[in-house]
Formats: structure tokens, C-alpha cells, sequence
């Protein structure tokens, strides 16, 4: 690990990189991706013109430089970027190209304030990290080819089934063209997908969850059509350009947004496609443990609601299904008790009688599980009991 004197410099420079570190991380990509174009393959190249990528991974370096000497405290963050980077086939190669680049970016933005003394001991702190992420994805990616159906890297899918289960969201049904078992997975967690779209030059990675519950039969992920969206390409290519009999290049299921072990009740809070990853934790939980449920899902009206039915299939006496329309339409029936007008808030939460001693897990925009936080914190949710998934690269939620 790190010498004392290494851990005292990258500490010292914590305040440096709050002010400067996402003009590094620009910088960074800019320069991986001009000297090993190959790489813009693997990110997701909507997130770096967005600009989302650059400041998360600058998050991720402050935050490394502050915690150096008790990286304990960031056993989370590491688990998280390691089920992202296996879910990408991140090798060990790769990760010295990353250092001489995120060295040189370093250097670029500091200028003479880089003196070699730092640059070496960021080099040293680097080499550490990747390390300590080498080894556990390494492990992860061992795991997971013993896994009934498992294996290493990506694999080619056929598309034996595509349904519209919205005006919006298609799912694909997918299994090994190889005829070898379907892979199993953790409710919850996601594949990534790596496509070849005509006329573009490289290749687009995107990341979908298990809209499924781990089955022998088949995997399954549901694709919302970003119409309009220019950054929605690979979604609008998905729902037009893939049928039934194509083929698409899986990896391996990852992701640590999984349920954890507990007899607590359950309530999952979707917004929108935020649902794709609850259904198959709902679905598991009645197949294999039947922990009370409150499934409630917030979208704009009845057109673009997605899995009601299936939903109301496994509904039990232990199951509670809400919906929240935002822009009901005039035959969404909002007079029905499970059936609400406007926005999630806590008030509605009291009213369908949610406790808080529940484990509360949460997907969707970014806006709308701000605002899910902010009315578990105001029910007084212990931190422990509340989970997230961001779509996209991780960021923080306040608690």
C-alpha cells in the first residue's frame, strides 16, 4: 500500500482536486479518447457530452485523495464501479492506460503547481487503487463463469420474443444462440449491451436492468424509446432496427442493487422505466421469500404504464399495488383507492398506511428520487433501510 509520505501528499491535494477536478477529468477523456480511440467504445459517450461522466469520476478522485489512509469508508463506492466495470469487461490492461492518462490530465490542469513529488505520489496512489480493483473484479469475473450458465465477457443473444408493454417501453426476450443454459442472476441488477449501429463508427455500450426474475427459460430487459431524443439512440434503434431472431451482445448480469437480507416489509418506488429492475425483485419475492409488498409506480398516465397487469398477477394478500399518474388521462380511473393524481409525496405514503421501519428501494430519474429521499427523510426512514439505483454513472443522494 501507499508509503506514509505518498498518502500525506495525495491527502494535501484533496482541496486542489474539489476546485479542479472535473476540469481534470475533461481533460482526462479527452485525452484517452484522442490516444486510444478503442476505449470510446466502452463509455457511454451521452453521459461525457452531457458532462455527467467527467464530474462523477471527479467525485470518485476527491474523494479517494480524502480518504487514502481509510479506504474502508469507501468499500461501497469501490463495489459499485467494480459490478460496473465487469459488467463493461474492464481488463487489467486497461487500467495503465487510465493512469498515464489521468496523470498527464493532472499535470495539464496543475501546471507547475504538479511538481514531480505529487505526480509520483499519485502515480503510487494509482497504482494501489487499480490493485485493490484488479483484484476484486477478478474475482467477480471468476464468480460469475461458475455460475450455472455463466461466463466471461460477452456472449451473443437471440431475441426470441419482443412485447410492447407501453407506449414507450419494449421488452426483448433473449437467450444463448449457443444453446448453453441461461445465466442466472440477482434480482435487481443489470447487463450491458454493446451494439454496432450503420453509419457510425464505434461501437455504443449501454447498460439495461433484469426486468425478469432469474428463470431457465430466458433473460429479459425492457427498453424505454427516448422519441425525440437525440441522445437516445441506441434505445430508438432497439425498438426499430431489433426483432425477433436478431442477435445482441450480452455480458454477464452485475450491480450491487440487490435486496438484502431481511424479513422487514418491502416497498419499492418506481418512476417511470426506474421500474424495470423493482418487477424483477417483486416477482423474485413472491416466487422465493413472499415478504409483504407496497409496489408503487409513478408515471404519466395510462399509455405509458408499463407491467400493470403482470404486476397484478402476482399481487397477494401480501401485496399492495399503487399507482400515481402525473397527467391521468380521462379513462385513468383515479377515483379507485389505489389510484392517485399529482406527484409522490408523503402524504399519499400515510395514506396507504407505508411504515417506516420497511426496507424502501428506489428507481428512477434523478429528480424524482431527490425528491424520494427527501420524503423518506422527512418520515424519519432510517439511512439503513434505503436503496437506490441510478441509471447512468453513480452519483450521490443526499440524505
Amino acid at each position: 500500500m501507499a508509503s506514509t509520505n505518498t498518502t500525506e501528499i495525495v491527502k494535501s491535494t484533496a482541496p486542489v482536486l474539489k476546485e479542479h477536478g472535473e476540469a481534470i477529468t475533461k481533460v482526462f477523456y479527452k485525452l484517452l479518447f484522442k490516444n486510444h480511440p478503442e476505449m470510446m467504445d466502452i463509455f457511454n459517450m451521452t453521459n461525457q457530452k452531457k458532462g455527467d461522466q467527467p464530474k462523477v469520476l471527479a467525485n470518485a478522485i476527491f474523494q479517494y485523495a480524502c480518504h487514502i489512509d481509510k479506504l474502508a469508508l469507501l468499500g461501497d463506492a469501490v463495489e459499485s464501479i467494480a459490478q460496473k466495470h465487469t459488467s463493461l469487461s474492464i481488463s487489467k490492461e486497461m487500467y495503465p492506460i487510465v493512469g498515464e492518462n489521468l496523470l498527464k490530465a493532472i499535470k495539464e490542469v496543475l501546471k507547475d503547481a504538479a511538481t514531480p513529488e505529487i505526480i509520483n505520489a499519485w502515480a503510487e496512489a494509482y497504482n494501489d487503487l487499480a490493485v485493490i480493483f484488479i483484484t476484486r473484479e477478478e474475482k467477480i469475473y471468476s464468480e460469475r463463469e461458475q455460475l450455472n450458465g455463466g461466463f466471461r465477457n460477452s456472449k451473443e443473444f437471440v431475441v426470441v420474443d419482443k412485447i410492447k408493454e407501453s407506449d414507450v417501453i419494449t421488452s426483448f426476450y433473449l437467450k444463448r444462440k449457443d444453446k448453453t443454459p441461461t445465466p442466472t442472476f440477482i434480482p435487481g441488477q443489470y447487463t450491458s449491451i454493446s451494439i454496432n449501429i450503420p453509419g457510425h463508427e464505434h461501437k455504443y455500450t449501454r447498460n439495461y436492468s433484469m426486468s425478469d426474475c432469474p428463470s431457465k427459460k430466458h433473460l429479459r430487459i425492457s427498453v424505454k424509446k427516448e422519441k425525440g431524443n437525440p441522445d437516445g439512440i441506441v434505445s430508438n434503434y432497439l425498438h426499430t432496427n431489433i426483432n425477433k431472431n436478431d442477435s445482441l451482445n450480452l455480458t454477464m448480469p452485475s450491480g450491487p442493487f440487490t435486496l438484502k437480507e431481511s424479513k422487514k416489509p418491502l416497498v419499492l418506488i418506481s418512476g417511470g422505466v426506474g421500474v424495470t429492475p423493482l418487477i424483477s425483485m417483486y416477482k423474485n419475492n413472491f416466487l422465493n421469500g413472499n415478504r409483504p409488498v407496497i409496489f408503487i409506480q409513478c408515471v404519466l398516465n395510462s399509455k405509458v404504464h408499463a407491467f400493470k397487469n403482470e404486476i397484478d398477477k402476482y399481487a397477494t394478500k401480501n401485496t399492495k399495488s399503487i399507482i400515481i399518474y402525473s397527467d391521468p388521462l380521462t379513462l385513468d380511473n383515479i377515483n379507485n383507492h389505489n389510484t392517485f393524481k399529482g406527484y409522490l409525496t408523503s402524504k399519499i405514503l400515510n395514506k396507504i398506511d407505508i411504515k417506516n421501519e420497511s426496507d424502501f428501494y428506489f428507481c428512477g430519474s434523478k429528480p424524482f428520487m431527490i425528491n424520494t429521499m427527501n420524503i423518506l427523510k422527512e418520515l424519519k426512514v432510517n439511512k439503513n433501510q434505503i436503496n437506490f439505483e441510478f441509471f447512468g454513472p453513480s452519483e450521490k443522494i443526499a440524505y
